[in-house]
């Protein structure tokens, strides 16, 4: 088969550059990424489509083609819509409709069109329901999250709701997505949870009640040819640099202590300070371990950070004022991780130290990084709210630990409880994901799922696009929808 992915803020090249320094460039890159390349090694020929611009400090997306080494099926094909600029995500939505037409112009030219597209995020959902009505090629959505979910957890209200849809663009998002599952002939979601909270929301119910029989679960992998136990090449230098590092900012005294790793992107929603807080109140919990935080970019964050961008400032301004307030100078460390392989360095090292992995997010769609950290061998401590619920823990058996991110003794109480089992909770950890959480197994999945679809027969549908996407002077997008369903 001829397969697409359709990602217009996807900002996918060789080299995976940019990861996690901007809200656009998240974990849906590394599942579209690893489902293609797995698809791949199937036999199938696949497009990555995103979309093609010009920046200064973003200068690798330019070209039109892109390859990733080794992998002959896949490419990355960049397609122009909405002038030569980089634009952030929340700015596409009126330039969907001629990035699509310019898509149906490259299969003319290359005299090939797909058997099947796959649209990711509201954007590349809405762009494969507009590509389904001028060509009939089905598709299916991976929302990866929804827009409604994201409102809940900025405590929308009819005071706010108008300014927070002037800068998140929530009324086209919205409709953006009930288009994108309305015509979809699947919908991939990660988790039952993610199927039974996210979308039986009331923004998309009167939707998704007619579409029960779309939806797919197929949870994402970890990449086990890098992220595992077994030394690498590129591992070279690491344990020096991160010795280095604890040289650096940690007390002699406590060098030999394990981590409690923190290695997910500053942003709030992350809840980093939830963490923080937990350990600088639990005394005991600094005799067992060090805290090690990630960063990208920031070298020595104890020194400089003053040039991050205004939310990790933010953030980093709290997590100082907790270390300082505590006095926890002497056991925490800041570490620059660029690349997924540096990443896969980091974990591997830690679990050479016996540590733990811990993502405290306010709410986690389906948590890939906790897969990757046990794959690595790092047992996990990982919020309750979403995904990770169904990952952490089936039929009884706990598989890593899942804490309430809103109670901080609880979350160290988490804490305490994978450090005091660390050698069960690793060989748990890793079986999770050998059984069930591979790239292998997704794209597998899908493919059998897409095939499913091929073979049967449908009338060709009626699609009716919102004008606005169609032809932004034509319509505009209004927030009653919203405001009459919530409030």
């Amino acid at each position: 088969m001829y397969i697409v992915f359709l990602n217009p803020q996807g900002n996918f090249d060789k080299s995976d550059s940019f990861w996690t320094e901007h809200p656009d460039f998240g974990g849906q890159l590394v599942y579209v990424k690893e489902i293609a390349i797995a698809m791949a090694k199937l036999g199938h020929k696949v497009d990555i489509i995103t979309r093609k611009f010009e920046d200064d400090k973003l200068n690798v997306f330019t070209e039109s083609f892109d390859y990733y080494e080794g992998q002959d099926n896949v490419r990355i094909v960049r397609i122009e819509c909405g002038g030569s600029k980089f634009l952030q995500k929340e700015l596409l939505w009126e330039h969907l409709n001629e990035w699509t037409d310019n898509i149906i112009t490259f299969f003319k030219e290359q005299d090939l069109f797909p058997n099947f597209l796959t649209g990711h995020y509201g954007d590349g959902g809405l762009s494969a329901a507009m590509l389904k009505k001028k060509t009939n090629i089905p598709y299916s959505f991976t929302g990866h999250s929804l827009g409604a979910q994201k409102l809940e957890k900025l405590a929308a209200s009819l005071e706010n709701i108008e300014q927070l849809d002037n800068k998140y663009y929530f009324s086209k998002r919205i409709e953006a997505e009930r288009e994108a599952i309305k015509y979809s002939n699947l919908i991939f979601v990660s988790t039952k949870q993610e199927k039974e909270e996210q979308y039986t929301h009331i923004l998309y119910k009167d939707i998704t009640d007619n579409c029960k029989d779309k939806f797919v679960v197929a949870p994402p992998g970890a990449n086990t040819d890098v992220f595992n136990q077994i030394d690498r090449d590129f591992d070279k230098g690491f344990s020096e640099k991160f010795d280095k590092i604890c040289q650096r900012d940690i007390l002699k005294t406590r060098l030999a202590l394990p981590y409690v790793v923190l290695a997910s992107r500053l942003d709030p929603k992350k809840n980093h300070i939830a963490l923080v807080n937990a350990y600088a109140k639990d005394k005991e919990l600094q005799k067992k371990c060090n805290l090690a935080i990630s960063l990208r970019g920031i070298i020595n964050a104890f020194e400089d950070y003053s040039f991050a961008k205004a939310d990790e400032l933010k953030i980093l301004n709290e997590i100082m004022e907790v270390i300082h307030k505590y006095k926890l100078h002497g056991k925490v460390t800041f570490i620059s991780i660029n690349s997924q392989k540096e990443l896969a360095s980091f974990y591997r090292y830690m679990a050479k130290r016996k540590s733990i992995f811990s993502l405290t997010a306010l709410y986690e769609p389906f948590g890939l990084a906790p897969i990757e950290a046990m794959s690595s061998g790092l047992p996990a401590v990982v919020t309750m709210y979403g995904g990770p619920s169904d990952v952490l823990f089936e039929d009884n058996i706990k598989y890593g630990v899942l804490v309430d991110v809103f109670d901080e003794v609880k979350i160290a109480v988490g804490l305490h409880e994978a450090i005091n089992n660390y050698s069960e909770y690793k060989k748990l950890g890793i079986q999770r994901v050998l059984d069930k959480y591979t790239w292998e197994a997704t794209s597998s999945k899908y493919i059998r799922s897409i095939e499913e679809v091929l073979n049967s027969t449908k009338d060709l549908e009626n699609i009716e696009i919102n004008p606005y996407f169609l032809d932004s002077t034509k319509s505009k997008m209004s927030l009653d929808f919203i405001i009459n369903k919530i409030w």
